[in-house]
């Protein structure tokens, strides 16, 4: 998956999904804060490690959790179906640039 690998692999597309039919896709993902893949890192994120409260989202990210900014929320459907997160640091903190939730299951 462009911008996209398994969890705690960097995620910038290193030409290897270049014929993926959803690479397109990934690259077109924009949240509030611009487009995801364009700064950010993206990662599969496990069950366990999300949670959603009455519409808002918490992530774990490098053992700290981090709420989901409204802003960082993509809407569109989730064309993978498994939870992703576009992650960047602030002042040393994990923070989110961008989040598309999956199904919990």
């Amino acid at each position: 998956m462009p911008c996209s690998r398994p969890r705690r692999s960097l995620a910038r597309d290193d030409g290897r999904y270049a014929n993926s039919p959803l690479k397109p896709w990934f690259e077109s993902l924009r949240s509030g804060y611009g487009q995801c893949c364009s700064d950010a890192d993206g990662y599969v994120v496990a069950d366990p490690d999300w949670e959603s409260d009455h519409g808002h989202y918490r992530v774990l990210i490098d053992n700290e959790w981090v709420v989901v900014p409204n802003e960082a929320v993509i809407t569109e459907p989730n064309k993978v179906g498994r939870t992703m997160v576009w992650k960047h640091y602030i002042d040393g903190h994990p923070s989110v640039r961008c989040f598309m939730p999956g199904s919990m299951t």
